[in-house]
């Protein structure tokens, strides 16, 4: 097959962009260089692996969130549909079986006649035909290097990290009870009760464990939304309380009362065989995880399937090097996507990569790309990246501070975003008949 689009790490991102391009007849190369060579992170060879958590956060329009994902799938996403084909208990959020969602995902890539998949690392991003660099924010060394040398700039790092998941055969539900916070969505959750006493034991004891230790860690800062929970709990006594571990909308059944500290455990699989720890990313070593967490009221039995772990994650400053295209503006054959320039979350990067993929293949035809109206999540996310402040500019998750503001604001907060919703949903369907590669 010969390309006419070359697209460069087959995440959430790239498997997205690879996908709109493919389904407008254009024929796509997708560089994959799992499983040949790992990340720190990742654990198998599939697309658009989730390595953190399974949710892809709320799934109500009236969340930003869920708006950004609803505008996705009006926009015809893969990610989106088999996300919601492979969709576990999570609430009001959008959480999915992860190795069922990754394989989907694969299976759909790697059996659409104008994709082939190349499973090798590129190292310099340059090709004849135009390319969309999507390797997410845990981009190889050497293609950092290659990237570096095109766009003669630095590339910015931050640390993030993952939670663990453990067994659900090893939760104590004696202790443990089932419930989603105010009852929204059924009891979907596995919650551990904590009193204030026992809560100032276990918040003692993670003060005190020993931390995995990396020179390089003091110096690169976390991202705010996915802070390491020993970090939130330095910040003082009830920050946790207050955080990933607020007991508001849930009452313990043995008491009746709302427990003092609640974790929150969240399904990973179809199966509920697998739960992941609700804001306990963490950097703890491991003997300490295990010895620490056993702490929390039902899960003294805990059986780790996964370690939490700290890793590296590297974006572009977006601002001073992409136009409204997602084109670098001293390379016009390069196009970015994914977290790797400067949106943090699963379904930001999806937006991202569903945009490069329109871009590039609006460029193919020879046509002007027309940008998304910023009173829309994708529009919004857009506008971040590529009109933000050029000194200190930082990854973004949605939210409603993205889109333009109504004239006139509703003193109700939820009517006011019922309102923003509803016209983000009208806009992105006049936006699809502007655009002439739908």
């Amino acid at each position: 097959m010969k390309p006419e689009l070359v697209i460069i790490g087959g995440g959430l991102a790239g498997s997205e962009a690879a996908w709109q391009a493919a389904v407008r007849g254009v024929r796509v190369l997708l560089y994959e260089m799992r499983p040949g060579r790992m990340t720190e992170a990742h654990k198998t060879g599939d697309l658009a692996e989730l390595v953190c958590s399974n949710s892809l956060k709320s799934a109500e329009i009236v969340n930003a969130h869920g708006l950004l994902k609803e505008e996705l799938r009006m926009l015809g996403s893969l990610i989106i549909r088999i996300a919601d084909k492979t969709r576990v208990p999570a609430g009001s959020a959008l959480a999915v079986d992860r190795h069922e969602f990754s394989r989907r995902v694969t299976e759909a890539i790697a059996s659409h006649p104008n994709i082939k998949i190349i499973r090798e690392e590129v190292i310099e991003p340059t090709f004849e035909v135009p390319v969309i660099v999507a390797t997410g924010p845990l981009t190889s060394e050497r293609l950092i290097a290659g990237l570096q040398r095109i766009i003669q700039e630095d590339l910015i790092y931050f640390y993030d990290a993952i939670s663990p998941i453990i067994s659900g055969s090893s939760i104590n539900e004696e202790i443990a009870f089932r419930a989603s916070r105010y009852d929204k969505g059924g009891a979907d959750y596995i919650n551990c009760p904590m009193g204030k006493e026992e809560y100032e034991h276990f918040y003692n004891m993670l003060i005190a464990a020993d931390k995995a230790t990396w020179r390089e860690f003091e110096d690169i800062p976390y991202f705010e939304g996915c802070m390491p929970v020993e970090a939130m709990a330095e910040r003082g006594r009830d920050t946790l309380v207050y955080g990933p571990l607020k007991p508001v909308g849930l009452k313990d059944p043995r008491s009746g009362e709302p427990p003092y500290a609640v974790v929150q455990l969240r399904q990973e699989d179809g199966f509920g065989q697998a739960y992941n720890m609700v804001g306990f990313q963490t950097r703890l070593k491991w003997p300490e995880q295990k010895r620490v967490f056993r702490m929390i009221p039902g899960l003294e039995h805990a059986e780790f399937l996964r370690y939490g772990s700290l890793h590296r994650n590297t974006f572009i400053n977006s601002p001073l090097l992409l136009d409204n295209s997602l084109r670098l503006k001293r390379e016009g054959n390069i196009y970015m996507a994914g977290q790797i320039i400067g949106v943090e979350g699963y379904a930001e990067s999806v937006a991202m990569g569903l945009l490069a993929g329109l871009s590039a293949t609006g460029h193919l035809r020879g046509e002007e790309f027309i940008p998304p109206p910023d009173t829309t999540g994708v529009g919004g996310l857009l506008n971040y990246v590529t009109t933000g402040s050029l000194s200190g500019f930082q990854p973004m998750n949605i939210n409603w501070g993205l889109f333009s503001p109504l004239p006139l604001k509703a003193k109700d907060k939820g009517a006011y975003r019922e309102k923003l919703a509803e016209r983000a949903m009208k806009d992105i369907e006049k936006w699809k008949r502007q655009l002439k590669v739908s």
